[in-house]
């Protein structure tokens, strides 16, 4: 039995061509659903496609089929739309990006190890640091969604502003200064600034009440599900849900600099980091190609030039997009299985019509 699609639209015949091959890699890849969104001058291509091995058509008939649209976990593509939001706010002037956030939020509250170096370390940190990865801090002190994490306290893994370190603790921390800024919480400045803006009407921090129905459950390594997975609070760093029609109206937007003044848009996509070194231990090939700008990542790409990009992993649930500025083309895809970026290397040679791999790819699974 072929995978089924409970939507697909193109505008060519090429659209039913691709349809039919990411039916075919899904199901090698044992993934149980993906949404994807791609959009270039001369083509769109849209699908919500089922793998037959997890949504049969005994189901199908006895009206438990995938809903749509389906609402995956964004996990860190959460990110990339708060670091949006904290980029139109230094356009007005409400946050500057060298200022410590600490001129905008109490320290009192937040969770470093309570010795005077730390603190200090603490007291540099900026919104600029915080986008490009260079706080210091570790991704998390504990599990974000566990009990403990309001109060487990942080140690700085290196000197700040040193070099690359992917954190979310620094997100958490730059989320509290734009709420203090604001007066108010980030699901309603979100709103504002991004959601109802795009019309991205099913995406939220937060739970909405229609993902009482839309919202899909994950999968493990082993195929079992392990259900929707709600989160205690709103994080600006991964507990964004989304589907890939409303997640691509935002990268058509950061494409086009909407919202944004147009130098401001500009240093969004502008590397800052010099290498992204993922791990401090084990410099590898991919990373001489990858660096990171205003929460967002960049490859230089041999063929497409620059690709801004960013991934995402809440575990059984992965996503990616890729936008390539000079060809004003974006990708996005989210899955609900934790084999999701297996597929990357064959999505980009489908869709972007390059066989050779993106860096991201080893970059994300290596």
């Amino acid at each position: 039995m072929m995978a089924l699609c409970t939507f697909c639209t193109q505008k060519n015949s090429t659209g039913q061509l691709d349809r039919v091959e990411i039916e075919k890699i899904i199901k090698d890849a044992k993934i149980p659903l993906i949404q994807l969104e791609y959009h270039d001058p001369a083509r769109e291509f849209s699908a919500q496609i089922e793998n037959p091995a997890f949504y049969d058509s005994v189901k199908i008939a006895a009206g438990t089929a995938t809903p749509q649209p389906a609402i995956f976990q964004a996990a860190s593509l959460s990110k990339v739309v708060f670091a949006y939001i904290v980029m139109k706010m230094h356009d007005k002037g409400e946050i500057d990006l060298d200022t410590p956030l600490f001129k905008y939020t109490d320290i009192e509250r937040f969770k470093i190890n309570g010795n005077e170096k730390q603190i200090a370390q603490a007291q540099k940190i900026t919104a600029r640091m915080v986008l490009n990865h260079r706080t210091g801090l570790p991704n998390w002190s504990a599990g974000p969604s566990s009990q403990e994490w309001p109060t487990s306290p942080i140690t700085f893994t290196f000197a700040t502003d040193s070099c690359f370190g992917y954190s979310g603790e620094g997100f958490a921390l730059l989320q509290r200064a734009v709420e203090a800024i604001r007066g108010e919480e980030i699901e309603t400045i979100a709103r504002k600034e991004v959601f109802e803006p795009l019309q991205m009407n099913n995406t939220s921090y937060s739970w909405l009440p229609q993902y009482d129905t839309l919202a899909v459950d994950g999968y493990n390594a082993e195929g079992e599900n392990r259900g929707i997975g709600k989160h205690p609070r709103a994080n600006v760093a991964y507990t964004l849900r989304s589907c890939a029609a409303d997640y691509s109206k935002f990268l058509q937007a950061l494409l086009n600099g909407t919202g944004l003044k147009p130098e401001t848009a500009r240093m969004m996509f502008q590397a800052n980091t010099g290498n992204a070194v993922r791990y401090a231990n084990n410099h590898r090939e991919c990373d001489k190609s990858i660096a990171w700008a205003m929460g967002i990542g960049t490859e230089n790409n041999p063929k497409h030039g620059k690709a801004v990009w960013h991934w995402g992993d809440n575990g059984n649930f992965k996503a990616l997009f890729i936008i390539i500025p000079d060809e004003s083309t974006t990708l996005v895809y989210f899955t609900n299985s934790n084999h999701g970026h297996d597929i990357i290397n064959q999505i980009t040679a489908l869709l972007l019509k390059d066989p050779v791999p993106f860096a991201l790819s080893d970059w994300i699974n290596k």
